[in-house]
């Protein structure tokens, strides 16, 4: 074949595989802007159901257990998506709210004017009470925008390098979840291994620092790889803002105690998680274990032995809490009953 015709050739390629993927961007495009349509469309629809359920009168006001929000601001590749279906599953028959906190190419930090509209929201959407709040979004101060009533965060902790190993062939082979979607890396056939022994961005110490940040928040230096303060303010926030922090490694615990503490929302939730298909939602595929050399490698750093010491810190929580409200028999957990009760009640009625 003639050069001049290889080159025709090689450029007539070239322009079409541009078309296409301008054609899969359009796409991409209008399939966001559908799912907002519907999302908006479903949103109309609850509150015109509520408006009609109050005939146009005030309504009254919320019991306690109608006014609760809870928030699980999950960190990615920590089974969330197998405990957030199981919310999914019961929000009809338990009659919550389920609403997906989707930002924009999933960045957990939130603007100044999102953060003031997500908490106007959360606070007084009366139509999404009880709500179950859940994305990637860093943990958000509620008490420092002047609201009345703080909603109750949950979260999912795992293994630092099990989750960004998890991540790291997630992102290149998917999960069994969505198994016909493009993932961003896909086509890169370069185990964890080989990433860690030539030096590779994705698999680097700083990729370790995710769980930190999350739990510690919004401020700047939460974001700082390796800082001391961000993970004092997180482990600060994980026992004093968070209900319950579980592990990945013990969901089903963590599902039993969510449902013993707060059964307007998980009653039910134990039992679907071991029959139902939840629990083994989404697993990444092509996923190979790390060896011994690269793990001892990426131990060697700072970051993961603050990540680690994060890890450890919300694991030895999470058994003192699960020490406290679960026994065993028989090889079957059980929840306790509620050992306390009142006396010497006084003035005495006559």
């Amino acid at each position: 074949m003639p050069l001049k015709i290889q080159l025709l050739a090689v450029l007539a390629f070239g322009v079409a595989m541009l078309l296409i993927e301008n054609q899969i961007q359009r796409l991409d495009e209008s399939r966001a802007k559908l799912e907002r349509t519907i999302a908006r469309h479903e949103v109309a629809e609850v509150e015109l159901r509520h408006n009609e359920d109050v005939g146009g009168r005030d309504p009254s006001p919320l019991v306690e257990n109608d006014n609760m929000v809870i928030i699980y601001n999950r960190v990615p590749k920590t089974a969330s998506t197998s405990f957030t279906n199981i919310a999914y599953d019961l929000c009809s028959k338990n009659r919550f709210h389920v609403l997906h906190i989707n930002t924009t190419k999933n960045n957990p930090v939130m603007s100044l004017q999102d953060q003031v509209r997500f908490v106007r929201n959360v606070t007084t959407w009366r139509e999404m009470k009880p709500g179950f709040y859940h994305g990637h979004v860093a943990y958000l101060d509620f008490s420092k925008y002047g609201v009345k009533g703080k909603p109750m965060y949950i979260n999912v902790v795992r293994d630092p390098i099990e989750r960004l190993v998890s991540y790291y062939y997630f992102l290149r082979f998917g999960d069994d979840y969505r198994p016909g979607l493009r993932r961003r890396k896909q086509g890169d056939k370069k185990t964890f291994d080989e990433c860690v022994s030539s030096g590779g961005s994705d698999c680097a110490p700083e990729k370790l620092w995710l769980q930190i940040p999350f739990f510690c928040g919004h401020h700047s230096e939460c974001w700082n790889a390796g800082s001391r303060w961000a993970l004092e303010q997180a482990k600060y926030n994980l026992v004093n803002e968070y209900l319950l922090v579980g592990v990945t490694e013990e969901l089903e615990d963590f599902i039993m105690i969510l449902e013993a503490a707060l059964p307007r929302f998980f009653k039910g939730a134990a039992d679907l998680y071991r029959t139902g298909k939840r629990s083994h939602l989404r697993k990444t595929t092509e996923k190979k274990p790390p060896t011994k050399e690269t793990i001892a490698k990426l131990q060697q750093s700072d970051i993961w032995k603050m990540e680690n010491d994060f890890y450890e810190f919300a694991l030895e929580q999470f058994q003192f809490v699960r020490a406290h409200a679960v026994r065993e028999k028989d090889g079957e957990l059980y929840v306790l009953a509620q050992n306390f009760f009142y006396e010497k009640i006084y003035p005495k009625v006559n």
